[in-house]
């Protein structure tokens, strides 16, 4: 074949440039993240929201506006402020107009939460419908758009309505497949809001959400009293916030926020939070304590307000300001200066909470050293198990990765040859790993972390996950349960969650642990398959069909073959997240569900079983509906 053949032509008519409404089309990516469905804390769509409340956030900062208004339906946003309002003649250039905004005037915006002006034009061409309206001195300017472009700029009109900003907006569907808003992460977005900027009200869907105390409030809502070793230690100055405790939990478990944006995934100032928390304490006790003794089971947030902050993405996940603006300091120095003055005089001026801090230390290093033998024969047998790991089928991508696939990363924890075998046929190779149980893991609700190395399944699946020493250094960003739909497979999953939710919390407690649905049927005649998730979609297939059809009942994934398994694992991926509202309840409910055989749990089987008959019966009542 000759060269000529292999050759594409590069001139001037393989140049373009893209208006910015269609670079964000076409890469949405570069600017709000993941486009997923709704099922992680973090897709897009959450974004769009944060980007358009966030300007309401720095009204109020700026001394304009009491509440908020936010009104999120199955495929429709409306938030309103009481702020100034956005300049009447600039309302359609502020939403659509790049490089235009008013944060670049740091005067009036100092320590906003974005300064780039690009978020509410984001929101604006990804959406199929946005309308925007500023009242200001009883007139009102409003303005329509369909992914970006002008539809209609309404005429100035009078109106007795408050001064203020209302944006509504859908999120197109052909960017954001099958998407929908989870109730749970959208509370949780408004609640972090009023703990960062207290006496301000949010009106979520009609509830109230307001804080007087910040991150004190913050972490009372995670955390029952009964479950923290000593009171909240609570500091605050101009610029910073702190908050902090231990508990009788494992692992650590951090919050943390830049000018009200709440880092996720932190970055410097978290970083520094945490040395600045281990410096302190050893200059306190003036004892050399190991790092992993003194962080162990704290939970602590820490919000600061800078200057012109840096992150390493549009979506503000992460910060990477190191030098402070208009500052001789670092990062590091800023924290610390802070940490060491106000929790030192904390500590000389409350030594109740002194002592059960040292306590806390002290039963951390004693357990350490009490587990230090079976850990390191625990790691040394899953380091010769990773070489020829039967149970671990890896993936080529990895959540820490520096690469674009980094997100869509998962592990699929299966039960049995069967279903891990059609899994892994079917499977992405670069992006979805597959990690085999040969059975029921153990129940080790109650036990101590002893069990994680003595166990060798629990063991290695810590290691796959890599997880042993800190969730930064977690491998997938998706750890997906995929079990039978049937009641093997829901004790499966239980007692998998107990494992989860009992030694690694914030596996979970960062949207990380989803569960896979599968297909309960497939129902099909010669011209069409339709695969149903639960009975209702079954009887509608039934209908479209017209009755005249094959209807199979998938009893387990290893019943799915390959070819069909792709489709329900690749781009149209069911994924239901477990979400923790509040620790508050962990407890209670595993307890409930894993504990001792208790009389609750009895009453509650007894009054609520349902015997054959009951269930065909209302099968028959389905049919002929």
């Amino acid at each position: 074949m000759s060269k000529e053949k292999h050759e594409v032509e590069y001139n001037e008519d393989n140049i373009r440039t893209l208006d910015w409404i269609e670079h964000m089309r076409r890469r949405p990516g570069m600017y709000i993240g993941k486009t997923g469905d709704g099922s992680s804390m973090d897709d897009g769509i959450y974004v769009l929201l944060k980007e358009t409340i966030d300007n309401c956030i720095d009204e109020y900062q700026m001394g304009h506006g009491k509440k908020v208004e936010i009104k999120v339906t199955k495929d429709r946003v409306s938030v309103r402020d009481y702020g100034r309002g956005i300049p009447l003649g600039k309302v359609v250039e502020v939403v659509s107009k790049m490089n235009t905004g008013g944060k670049y005037d740091s005067k009036a915006f100092q320590k906003s939460v974005g300064l780039n002006g690009v978020g509410t034009k984001a929101v604006n061409a990804l959406s199929t419908y946005f309308k925007v309206y500023a009242v200001r001195e009883g007139e009102l300017k409003a303005a329509e758009f369909a992914q970006g472009q002008l539809v209609k700029e309404h005429k100035l009109e009078k109106t007795n309505e408050d001064n203020g900003t209302y944006v509504e907006f859908t999120p197109d569907n052909s960017i954001f497949k099958n998407y929908h808003y989870i109730t749970e992460y959208v509370e949780q977005m408004v609640q972090n809001y009023t703990y960062l900027n207290t006496g301000l009200a949010f009106i979520y869907n009609g509830t109230r959400y307001i804080s007087q105390k910040g991150l004190y409030d913050l972490l009372s809502r995670k955390k029952d009293a009964e479950n923290l070793r000593y009171p909240i230690i609570h500091l605050v100055s101009e610029d910073i916030e702190i908050a902090m405790s231990h508990t009788n939990q494992y692992g650590e478990e951090y919050y943390s926020f830049v000018n009200g944006q709440y880092t996720v995934q932190g970055g410097t100032h978290l970083q520094a939070f945490k040395e600045a928390i281990v410096k302190t304490v050893r200059e306190f006790y003036k004892k050399d304590f190991d790092t992993v003794d003194i962080r162990e089971a704290i939970v602590g947030a820490v919000s600061i307000r800078i200057q012109e902050p840096v992150f390493e993405s549009q979506t503000k996940t992460k910060l990477g300001t190191d030098k402070l603006l208009g500052e001789e300091k670092t990062m590091k120095q800023f924290l610390l200066e802070f940490v060491k003055q106000n929790l030192d005089n904390y500590l000389h001026k409350n030594p109740e909470t002194a002592d059960a801090l040292l306590k806390r230390i002290l039963q951390s290093e004693r357990e350490r050293k009490e587990i230090a033998g079976i850990k390191k024969l625990a790691n040394e047998r899953a380091k010769k198990a990773n070489i020829h790991n039967k149970k671990l089928r890896d993936c080529k991508v990895h959540y820490g990765d520096k690469n674009d696939k980094h997100q869509d990363t998962m592990l699929f924890i299966t039960e049995g040859d069967s279903a891990s075998g059609s899994i892994t046929k079917a499977r992405d190779p670069d992006t979805q790993a597959v990690f085999s149980l040969r059975g029921k893991p153990l129940n080790c609700y109650s036990l101590t972390k002893k069990i994680v190395y003595e166990n060798e399944e629990f063991n290695l699946l810590q290691h796959a996950l890599n997880i042993e020493d800190a969730l930064e250094d977690l491998r997938y960003s998706n750890v997906v349960i995929a079990t039978d739909a049937d009641v093997d497979g829901m004790h499966i999953r239980l007692l998998i969650l107990t494992f989860f939710l009992q030694f690694f919390p914030d596996l979970v407690r960062n949207g990380h642990v989803k569960i896979l649905e599968t297909p309960l049927f497939r129902v099909r005649n010669k011209q069409e398959t339709i695969y149903c998730y639960d009975e209702s979609e079954k009887q509608k297939a039934i209908t479209k069909l017209k009755g005249k059809c094959e209807i199979t009942r998938f009893k387990g994934l290893g019943e799915i073959s390959p070819e069909e398994f792709e489709g329900f694992i690749g781009s149209d991926i069911r994924l239901n997240p477990v979400i923790i509202k509040d620790d508050k309840d962990i407890k209670t409910i595993l307890d409930y569900y894993m504990g001792k055989n208790t009389q609750d749990r009895q009453d509650f089987i007894i009054d609520n079983l349902r015997v054959e008959k009951d269930v065909v019966e209302q099968e028959i009542e389905l049919e002929v509906a």
